[in-house]
């Protein structure tokens, strides 16, 4: 196991919980993480991300585990395509259930023809994910107002369902983007590598 050279630290701002990732920059980007969060139900979640030079997503490693169940999905780009592999034991269903949530859908990919077009991968609630189509696509550094629509593979958490996303990203300006889905909006305060600093409502660098 390789040695990752940086360590980032966000707290949730929505719930109890926290994102840990240790990184280095080297051909693109080398991730390890770890998230722990109480909603819907406690949960744990580890991560390992490899990005190429052009900051295009090459494979994604997740999984989660809660009492009762664990899950896990593995998400490969080559050529062009995406391969995704699943592994499920126990039941998250039951556990969602038990605390008002509608059930998870299991493990799996859900319209792929539209996720050809996805470079980036989008880990719910995950400060770091948010970060890889503002490097990709250079928006920090677009003049004020300039956008940029994206496709990305959305990974739901703690489910781990993976699904085509359009997401808008905006430049404001001073290290700010504007970051919208579907009805959602919210800007981005971003560091001068592209990091999410504070993302309202959701989480903010320690």
């Amino acid at each position: 196991m390789s040695v990752l050279k940086r360590s980032l630290l966000w707290r949730r701002l929505d719930t109890t919980g926290t994102e840990h990732v240790l990184l280095t920059e080297r051909n693109g980007l080398h991730a390890r993480g770890t998230i722990i969060a109480t909603d819907p139900v406690p949960y744990t979640c580890g991560y390992e991300l490899l990005v190429d030079e052009h900051w295009v997503t090459k494979r994604l490693s997740v999984s989660t585990e809660g009492a009762g169940w664990l899950r896990s999905v593995r998400l490969e780009r080559a050529l062009g395509h995406w391969h995704v592999t699943t592994a499920e034991q126990g039941n998250l269903d039951a556990a969602l259930t038990e605390c008002g949530q509608p059930l998870a859908e299991l493990a799996g990919i859900e319209e792929p023809h539209r996720l050809v077009e996805a470079r980036d991968v989008d880990l719910a609630y995950s400060p770091l994910t948010t970060t890889l189509p503002l490097r990709r696509l250079r928006i920090r550094h677009d003049d004020p107002g300039t956008s940029h629509k994206v496709t990305v593979a959305w990974i739901l958490m703690p489910s781990l369902q993976v699904v085509p996303a359009r997401h808008t990203f905006t430049t404001l300006g001073e290290g700010r983007i504007r970051y919208e889905s579907a009805t959602f909006a919210a800007d981005l305060a971003v560091d001068g590598d592209g990091y999410v600093r504070r993302y309202p409502g959701l989480a903010e660098l320690v």
